[in-house]
């Protein structure tokens, strides 16, 4: 960044959340001012933001006055067990600060909202684009979908981009998500994992394709939109699990546990994003082998 050129302040709610870290990590290589909320940690460009209080929300765009917005904060794991909370954080936390934005008169060039591609649900196709009707299978999914139909109502007073990430991964990922859960089997050399529905395609996409993204959503002329994060990249969990054998050297021995089978589980998940390079233009990603190489290894 050179001398003269002022740098781009962004705010990264949910900065200590497995993407936040990456995310933050990455916009500053990009030279971006990057600030951060977290629920619970302070730091000097990391405030404590309860998105359910809007006292919360209006202290920190005050101090911040950000020129563009990345939304992560929210309730990711689906089987977390309040369904009110789903609400509360992933819906209205999220209406809170875009009423905040406009009570403040704060307008920032773009703000990105993460929604979820489990709000299209089981619709019974192979690839998923963005003119399916959602029909969320969890209460995770339809807090997303709900917070996506209110946001529309904001967008012709901010500048708003609602995307639908698919599955991703990387290093740094709890473990009570699948693939870091496959990938510790293996790195404690355990002869046994237990899983739930093994009969699943999924998209596991790399955190760094996920960061690149929504740096260039950022710049990008587009707002009013919802779109996709994802690559059509379609895996089945058991060929993960073959990938893993291959890169430690072993073959573990799959269980389905009974107790981790979801009634409402997604067969397949796999997004067409041809909406999104066609906004910023086709994004190029590592290997699944290469992720989980990295994810073995460190």
């Amino acid at each position: 960044m050179r001398l003269d050129q002022p740098s781009k302040k962004v705010l990264i709610t949910g900065i200590d959340s497995f993407t936040g870290i990456h995310l933050s990590k990455y916009l500053e290589s990009k030279a971006y001012d990057v600030y951060g909320t977290s629920l619970l940690n302070e730091s000097s460009k990391k405030y404590r933001c309860d998105i359910t209080k809007k006292e919360d929300i209006r202290d920190v765009l005050q101090k911040i006055n950000p020129e563009f917005i990345i939304h992560l904060s929210g309730i990711s794991f689906t089987a977390f067990e309040s369904a009110e909370e789903f609400y509360k954080v992933n819906t209205i936390g999220t209406v809170n600060i875009l009423d905040m934005l406009l009570d403040l008169d704060i307008k920032p060039s773009k703000i990105i909202l993460a929604s979820s591609a489990t709000v299209y649900g089981n619709q019974g196709l192979e690839v998923l684009d963005e003119a399916l009707c959602p029909a969320p299978a969890n209460h995770y999914g339809a807090s997303k979908y709900a917070m996506e139909c209110l946001a529309k109502n904001y967008f012709g007073k901010l500048n708003i981009i609602v995307t639908r990430p698919f599955n991703y991964t990387g290093v740094r990922q709890a473990e009570h998500f699948l693939i870091p859960k496959i990938v510790k089997h293996f790195k404690d050399s355990k002869k046994i994992i237990e899983l739930g529905n093994i009969d699943v395609s999924r998209e596991f996409n790399d955190i760094g394709f996920i960061c690149e993204v929504y740096n260039r959503l950022l710049s990008s002329e587009s707002n009013a939109e919802v779109v996709n994060i994802c690559s059509n990249r379609g895996v089945k969990l058991l060929d993960v699990i073959e990938k893993m054998n291959n890169i430690a050297g072993y073959e573990i021995d799959v269980k389905v546990n009974p107790a981790f089978v979801r009634k409402d589980e997604i067969k397949t998940l796999t997004g067409s994003s041809k909406k999104l390079f066609n906004l910023i233009g086709d994004v190029k990603q590592k290997t699944l082998e290469d992720t989980l190489g990295e994810m073995f290894e460190a």
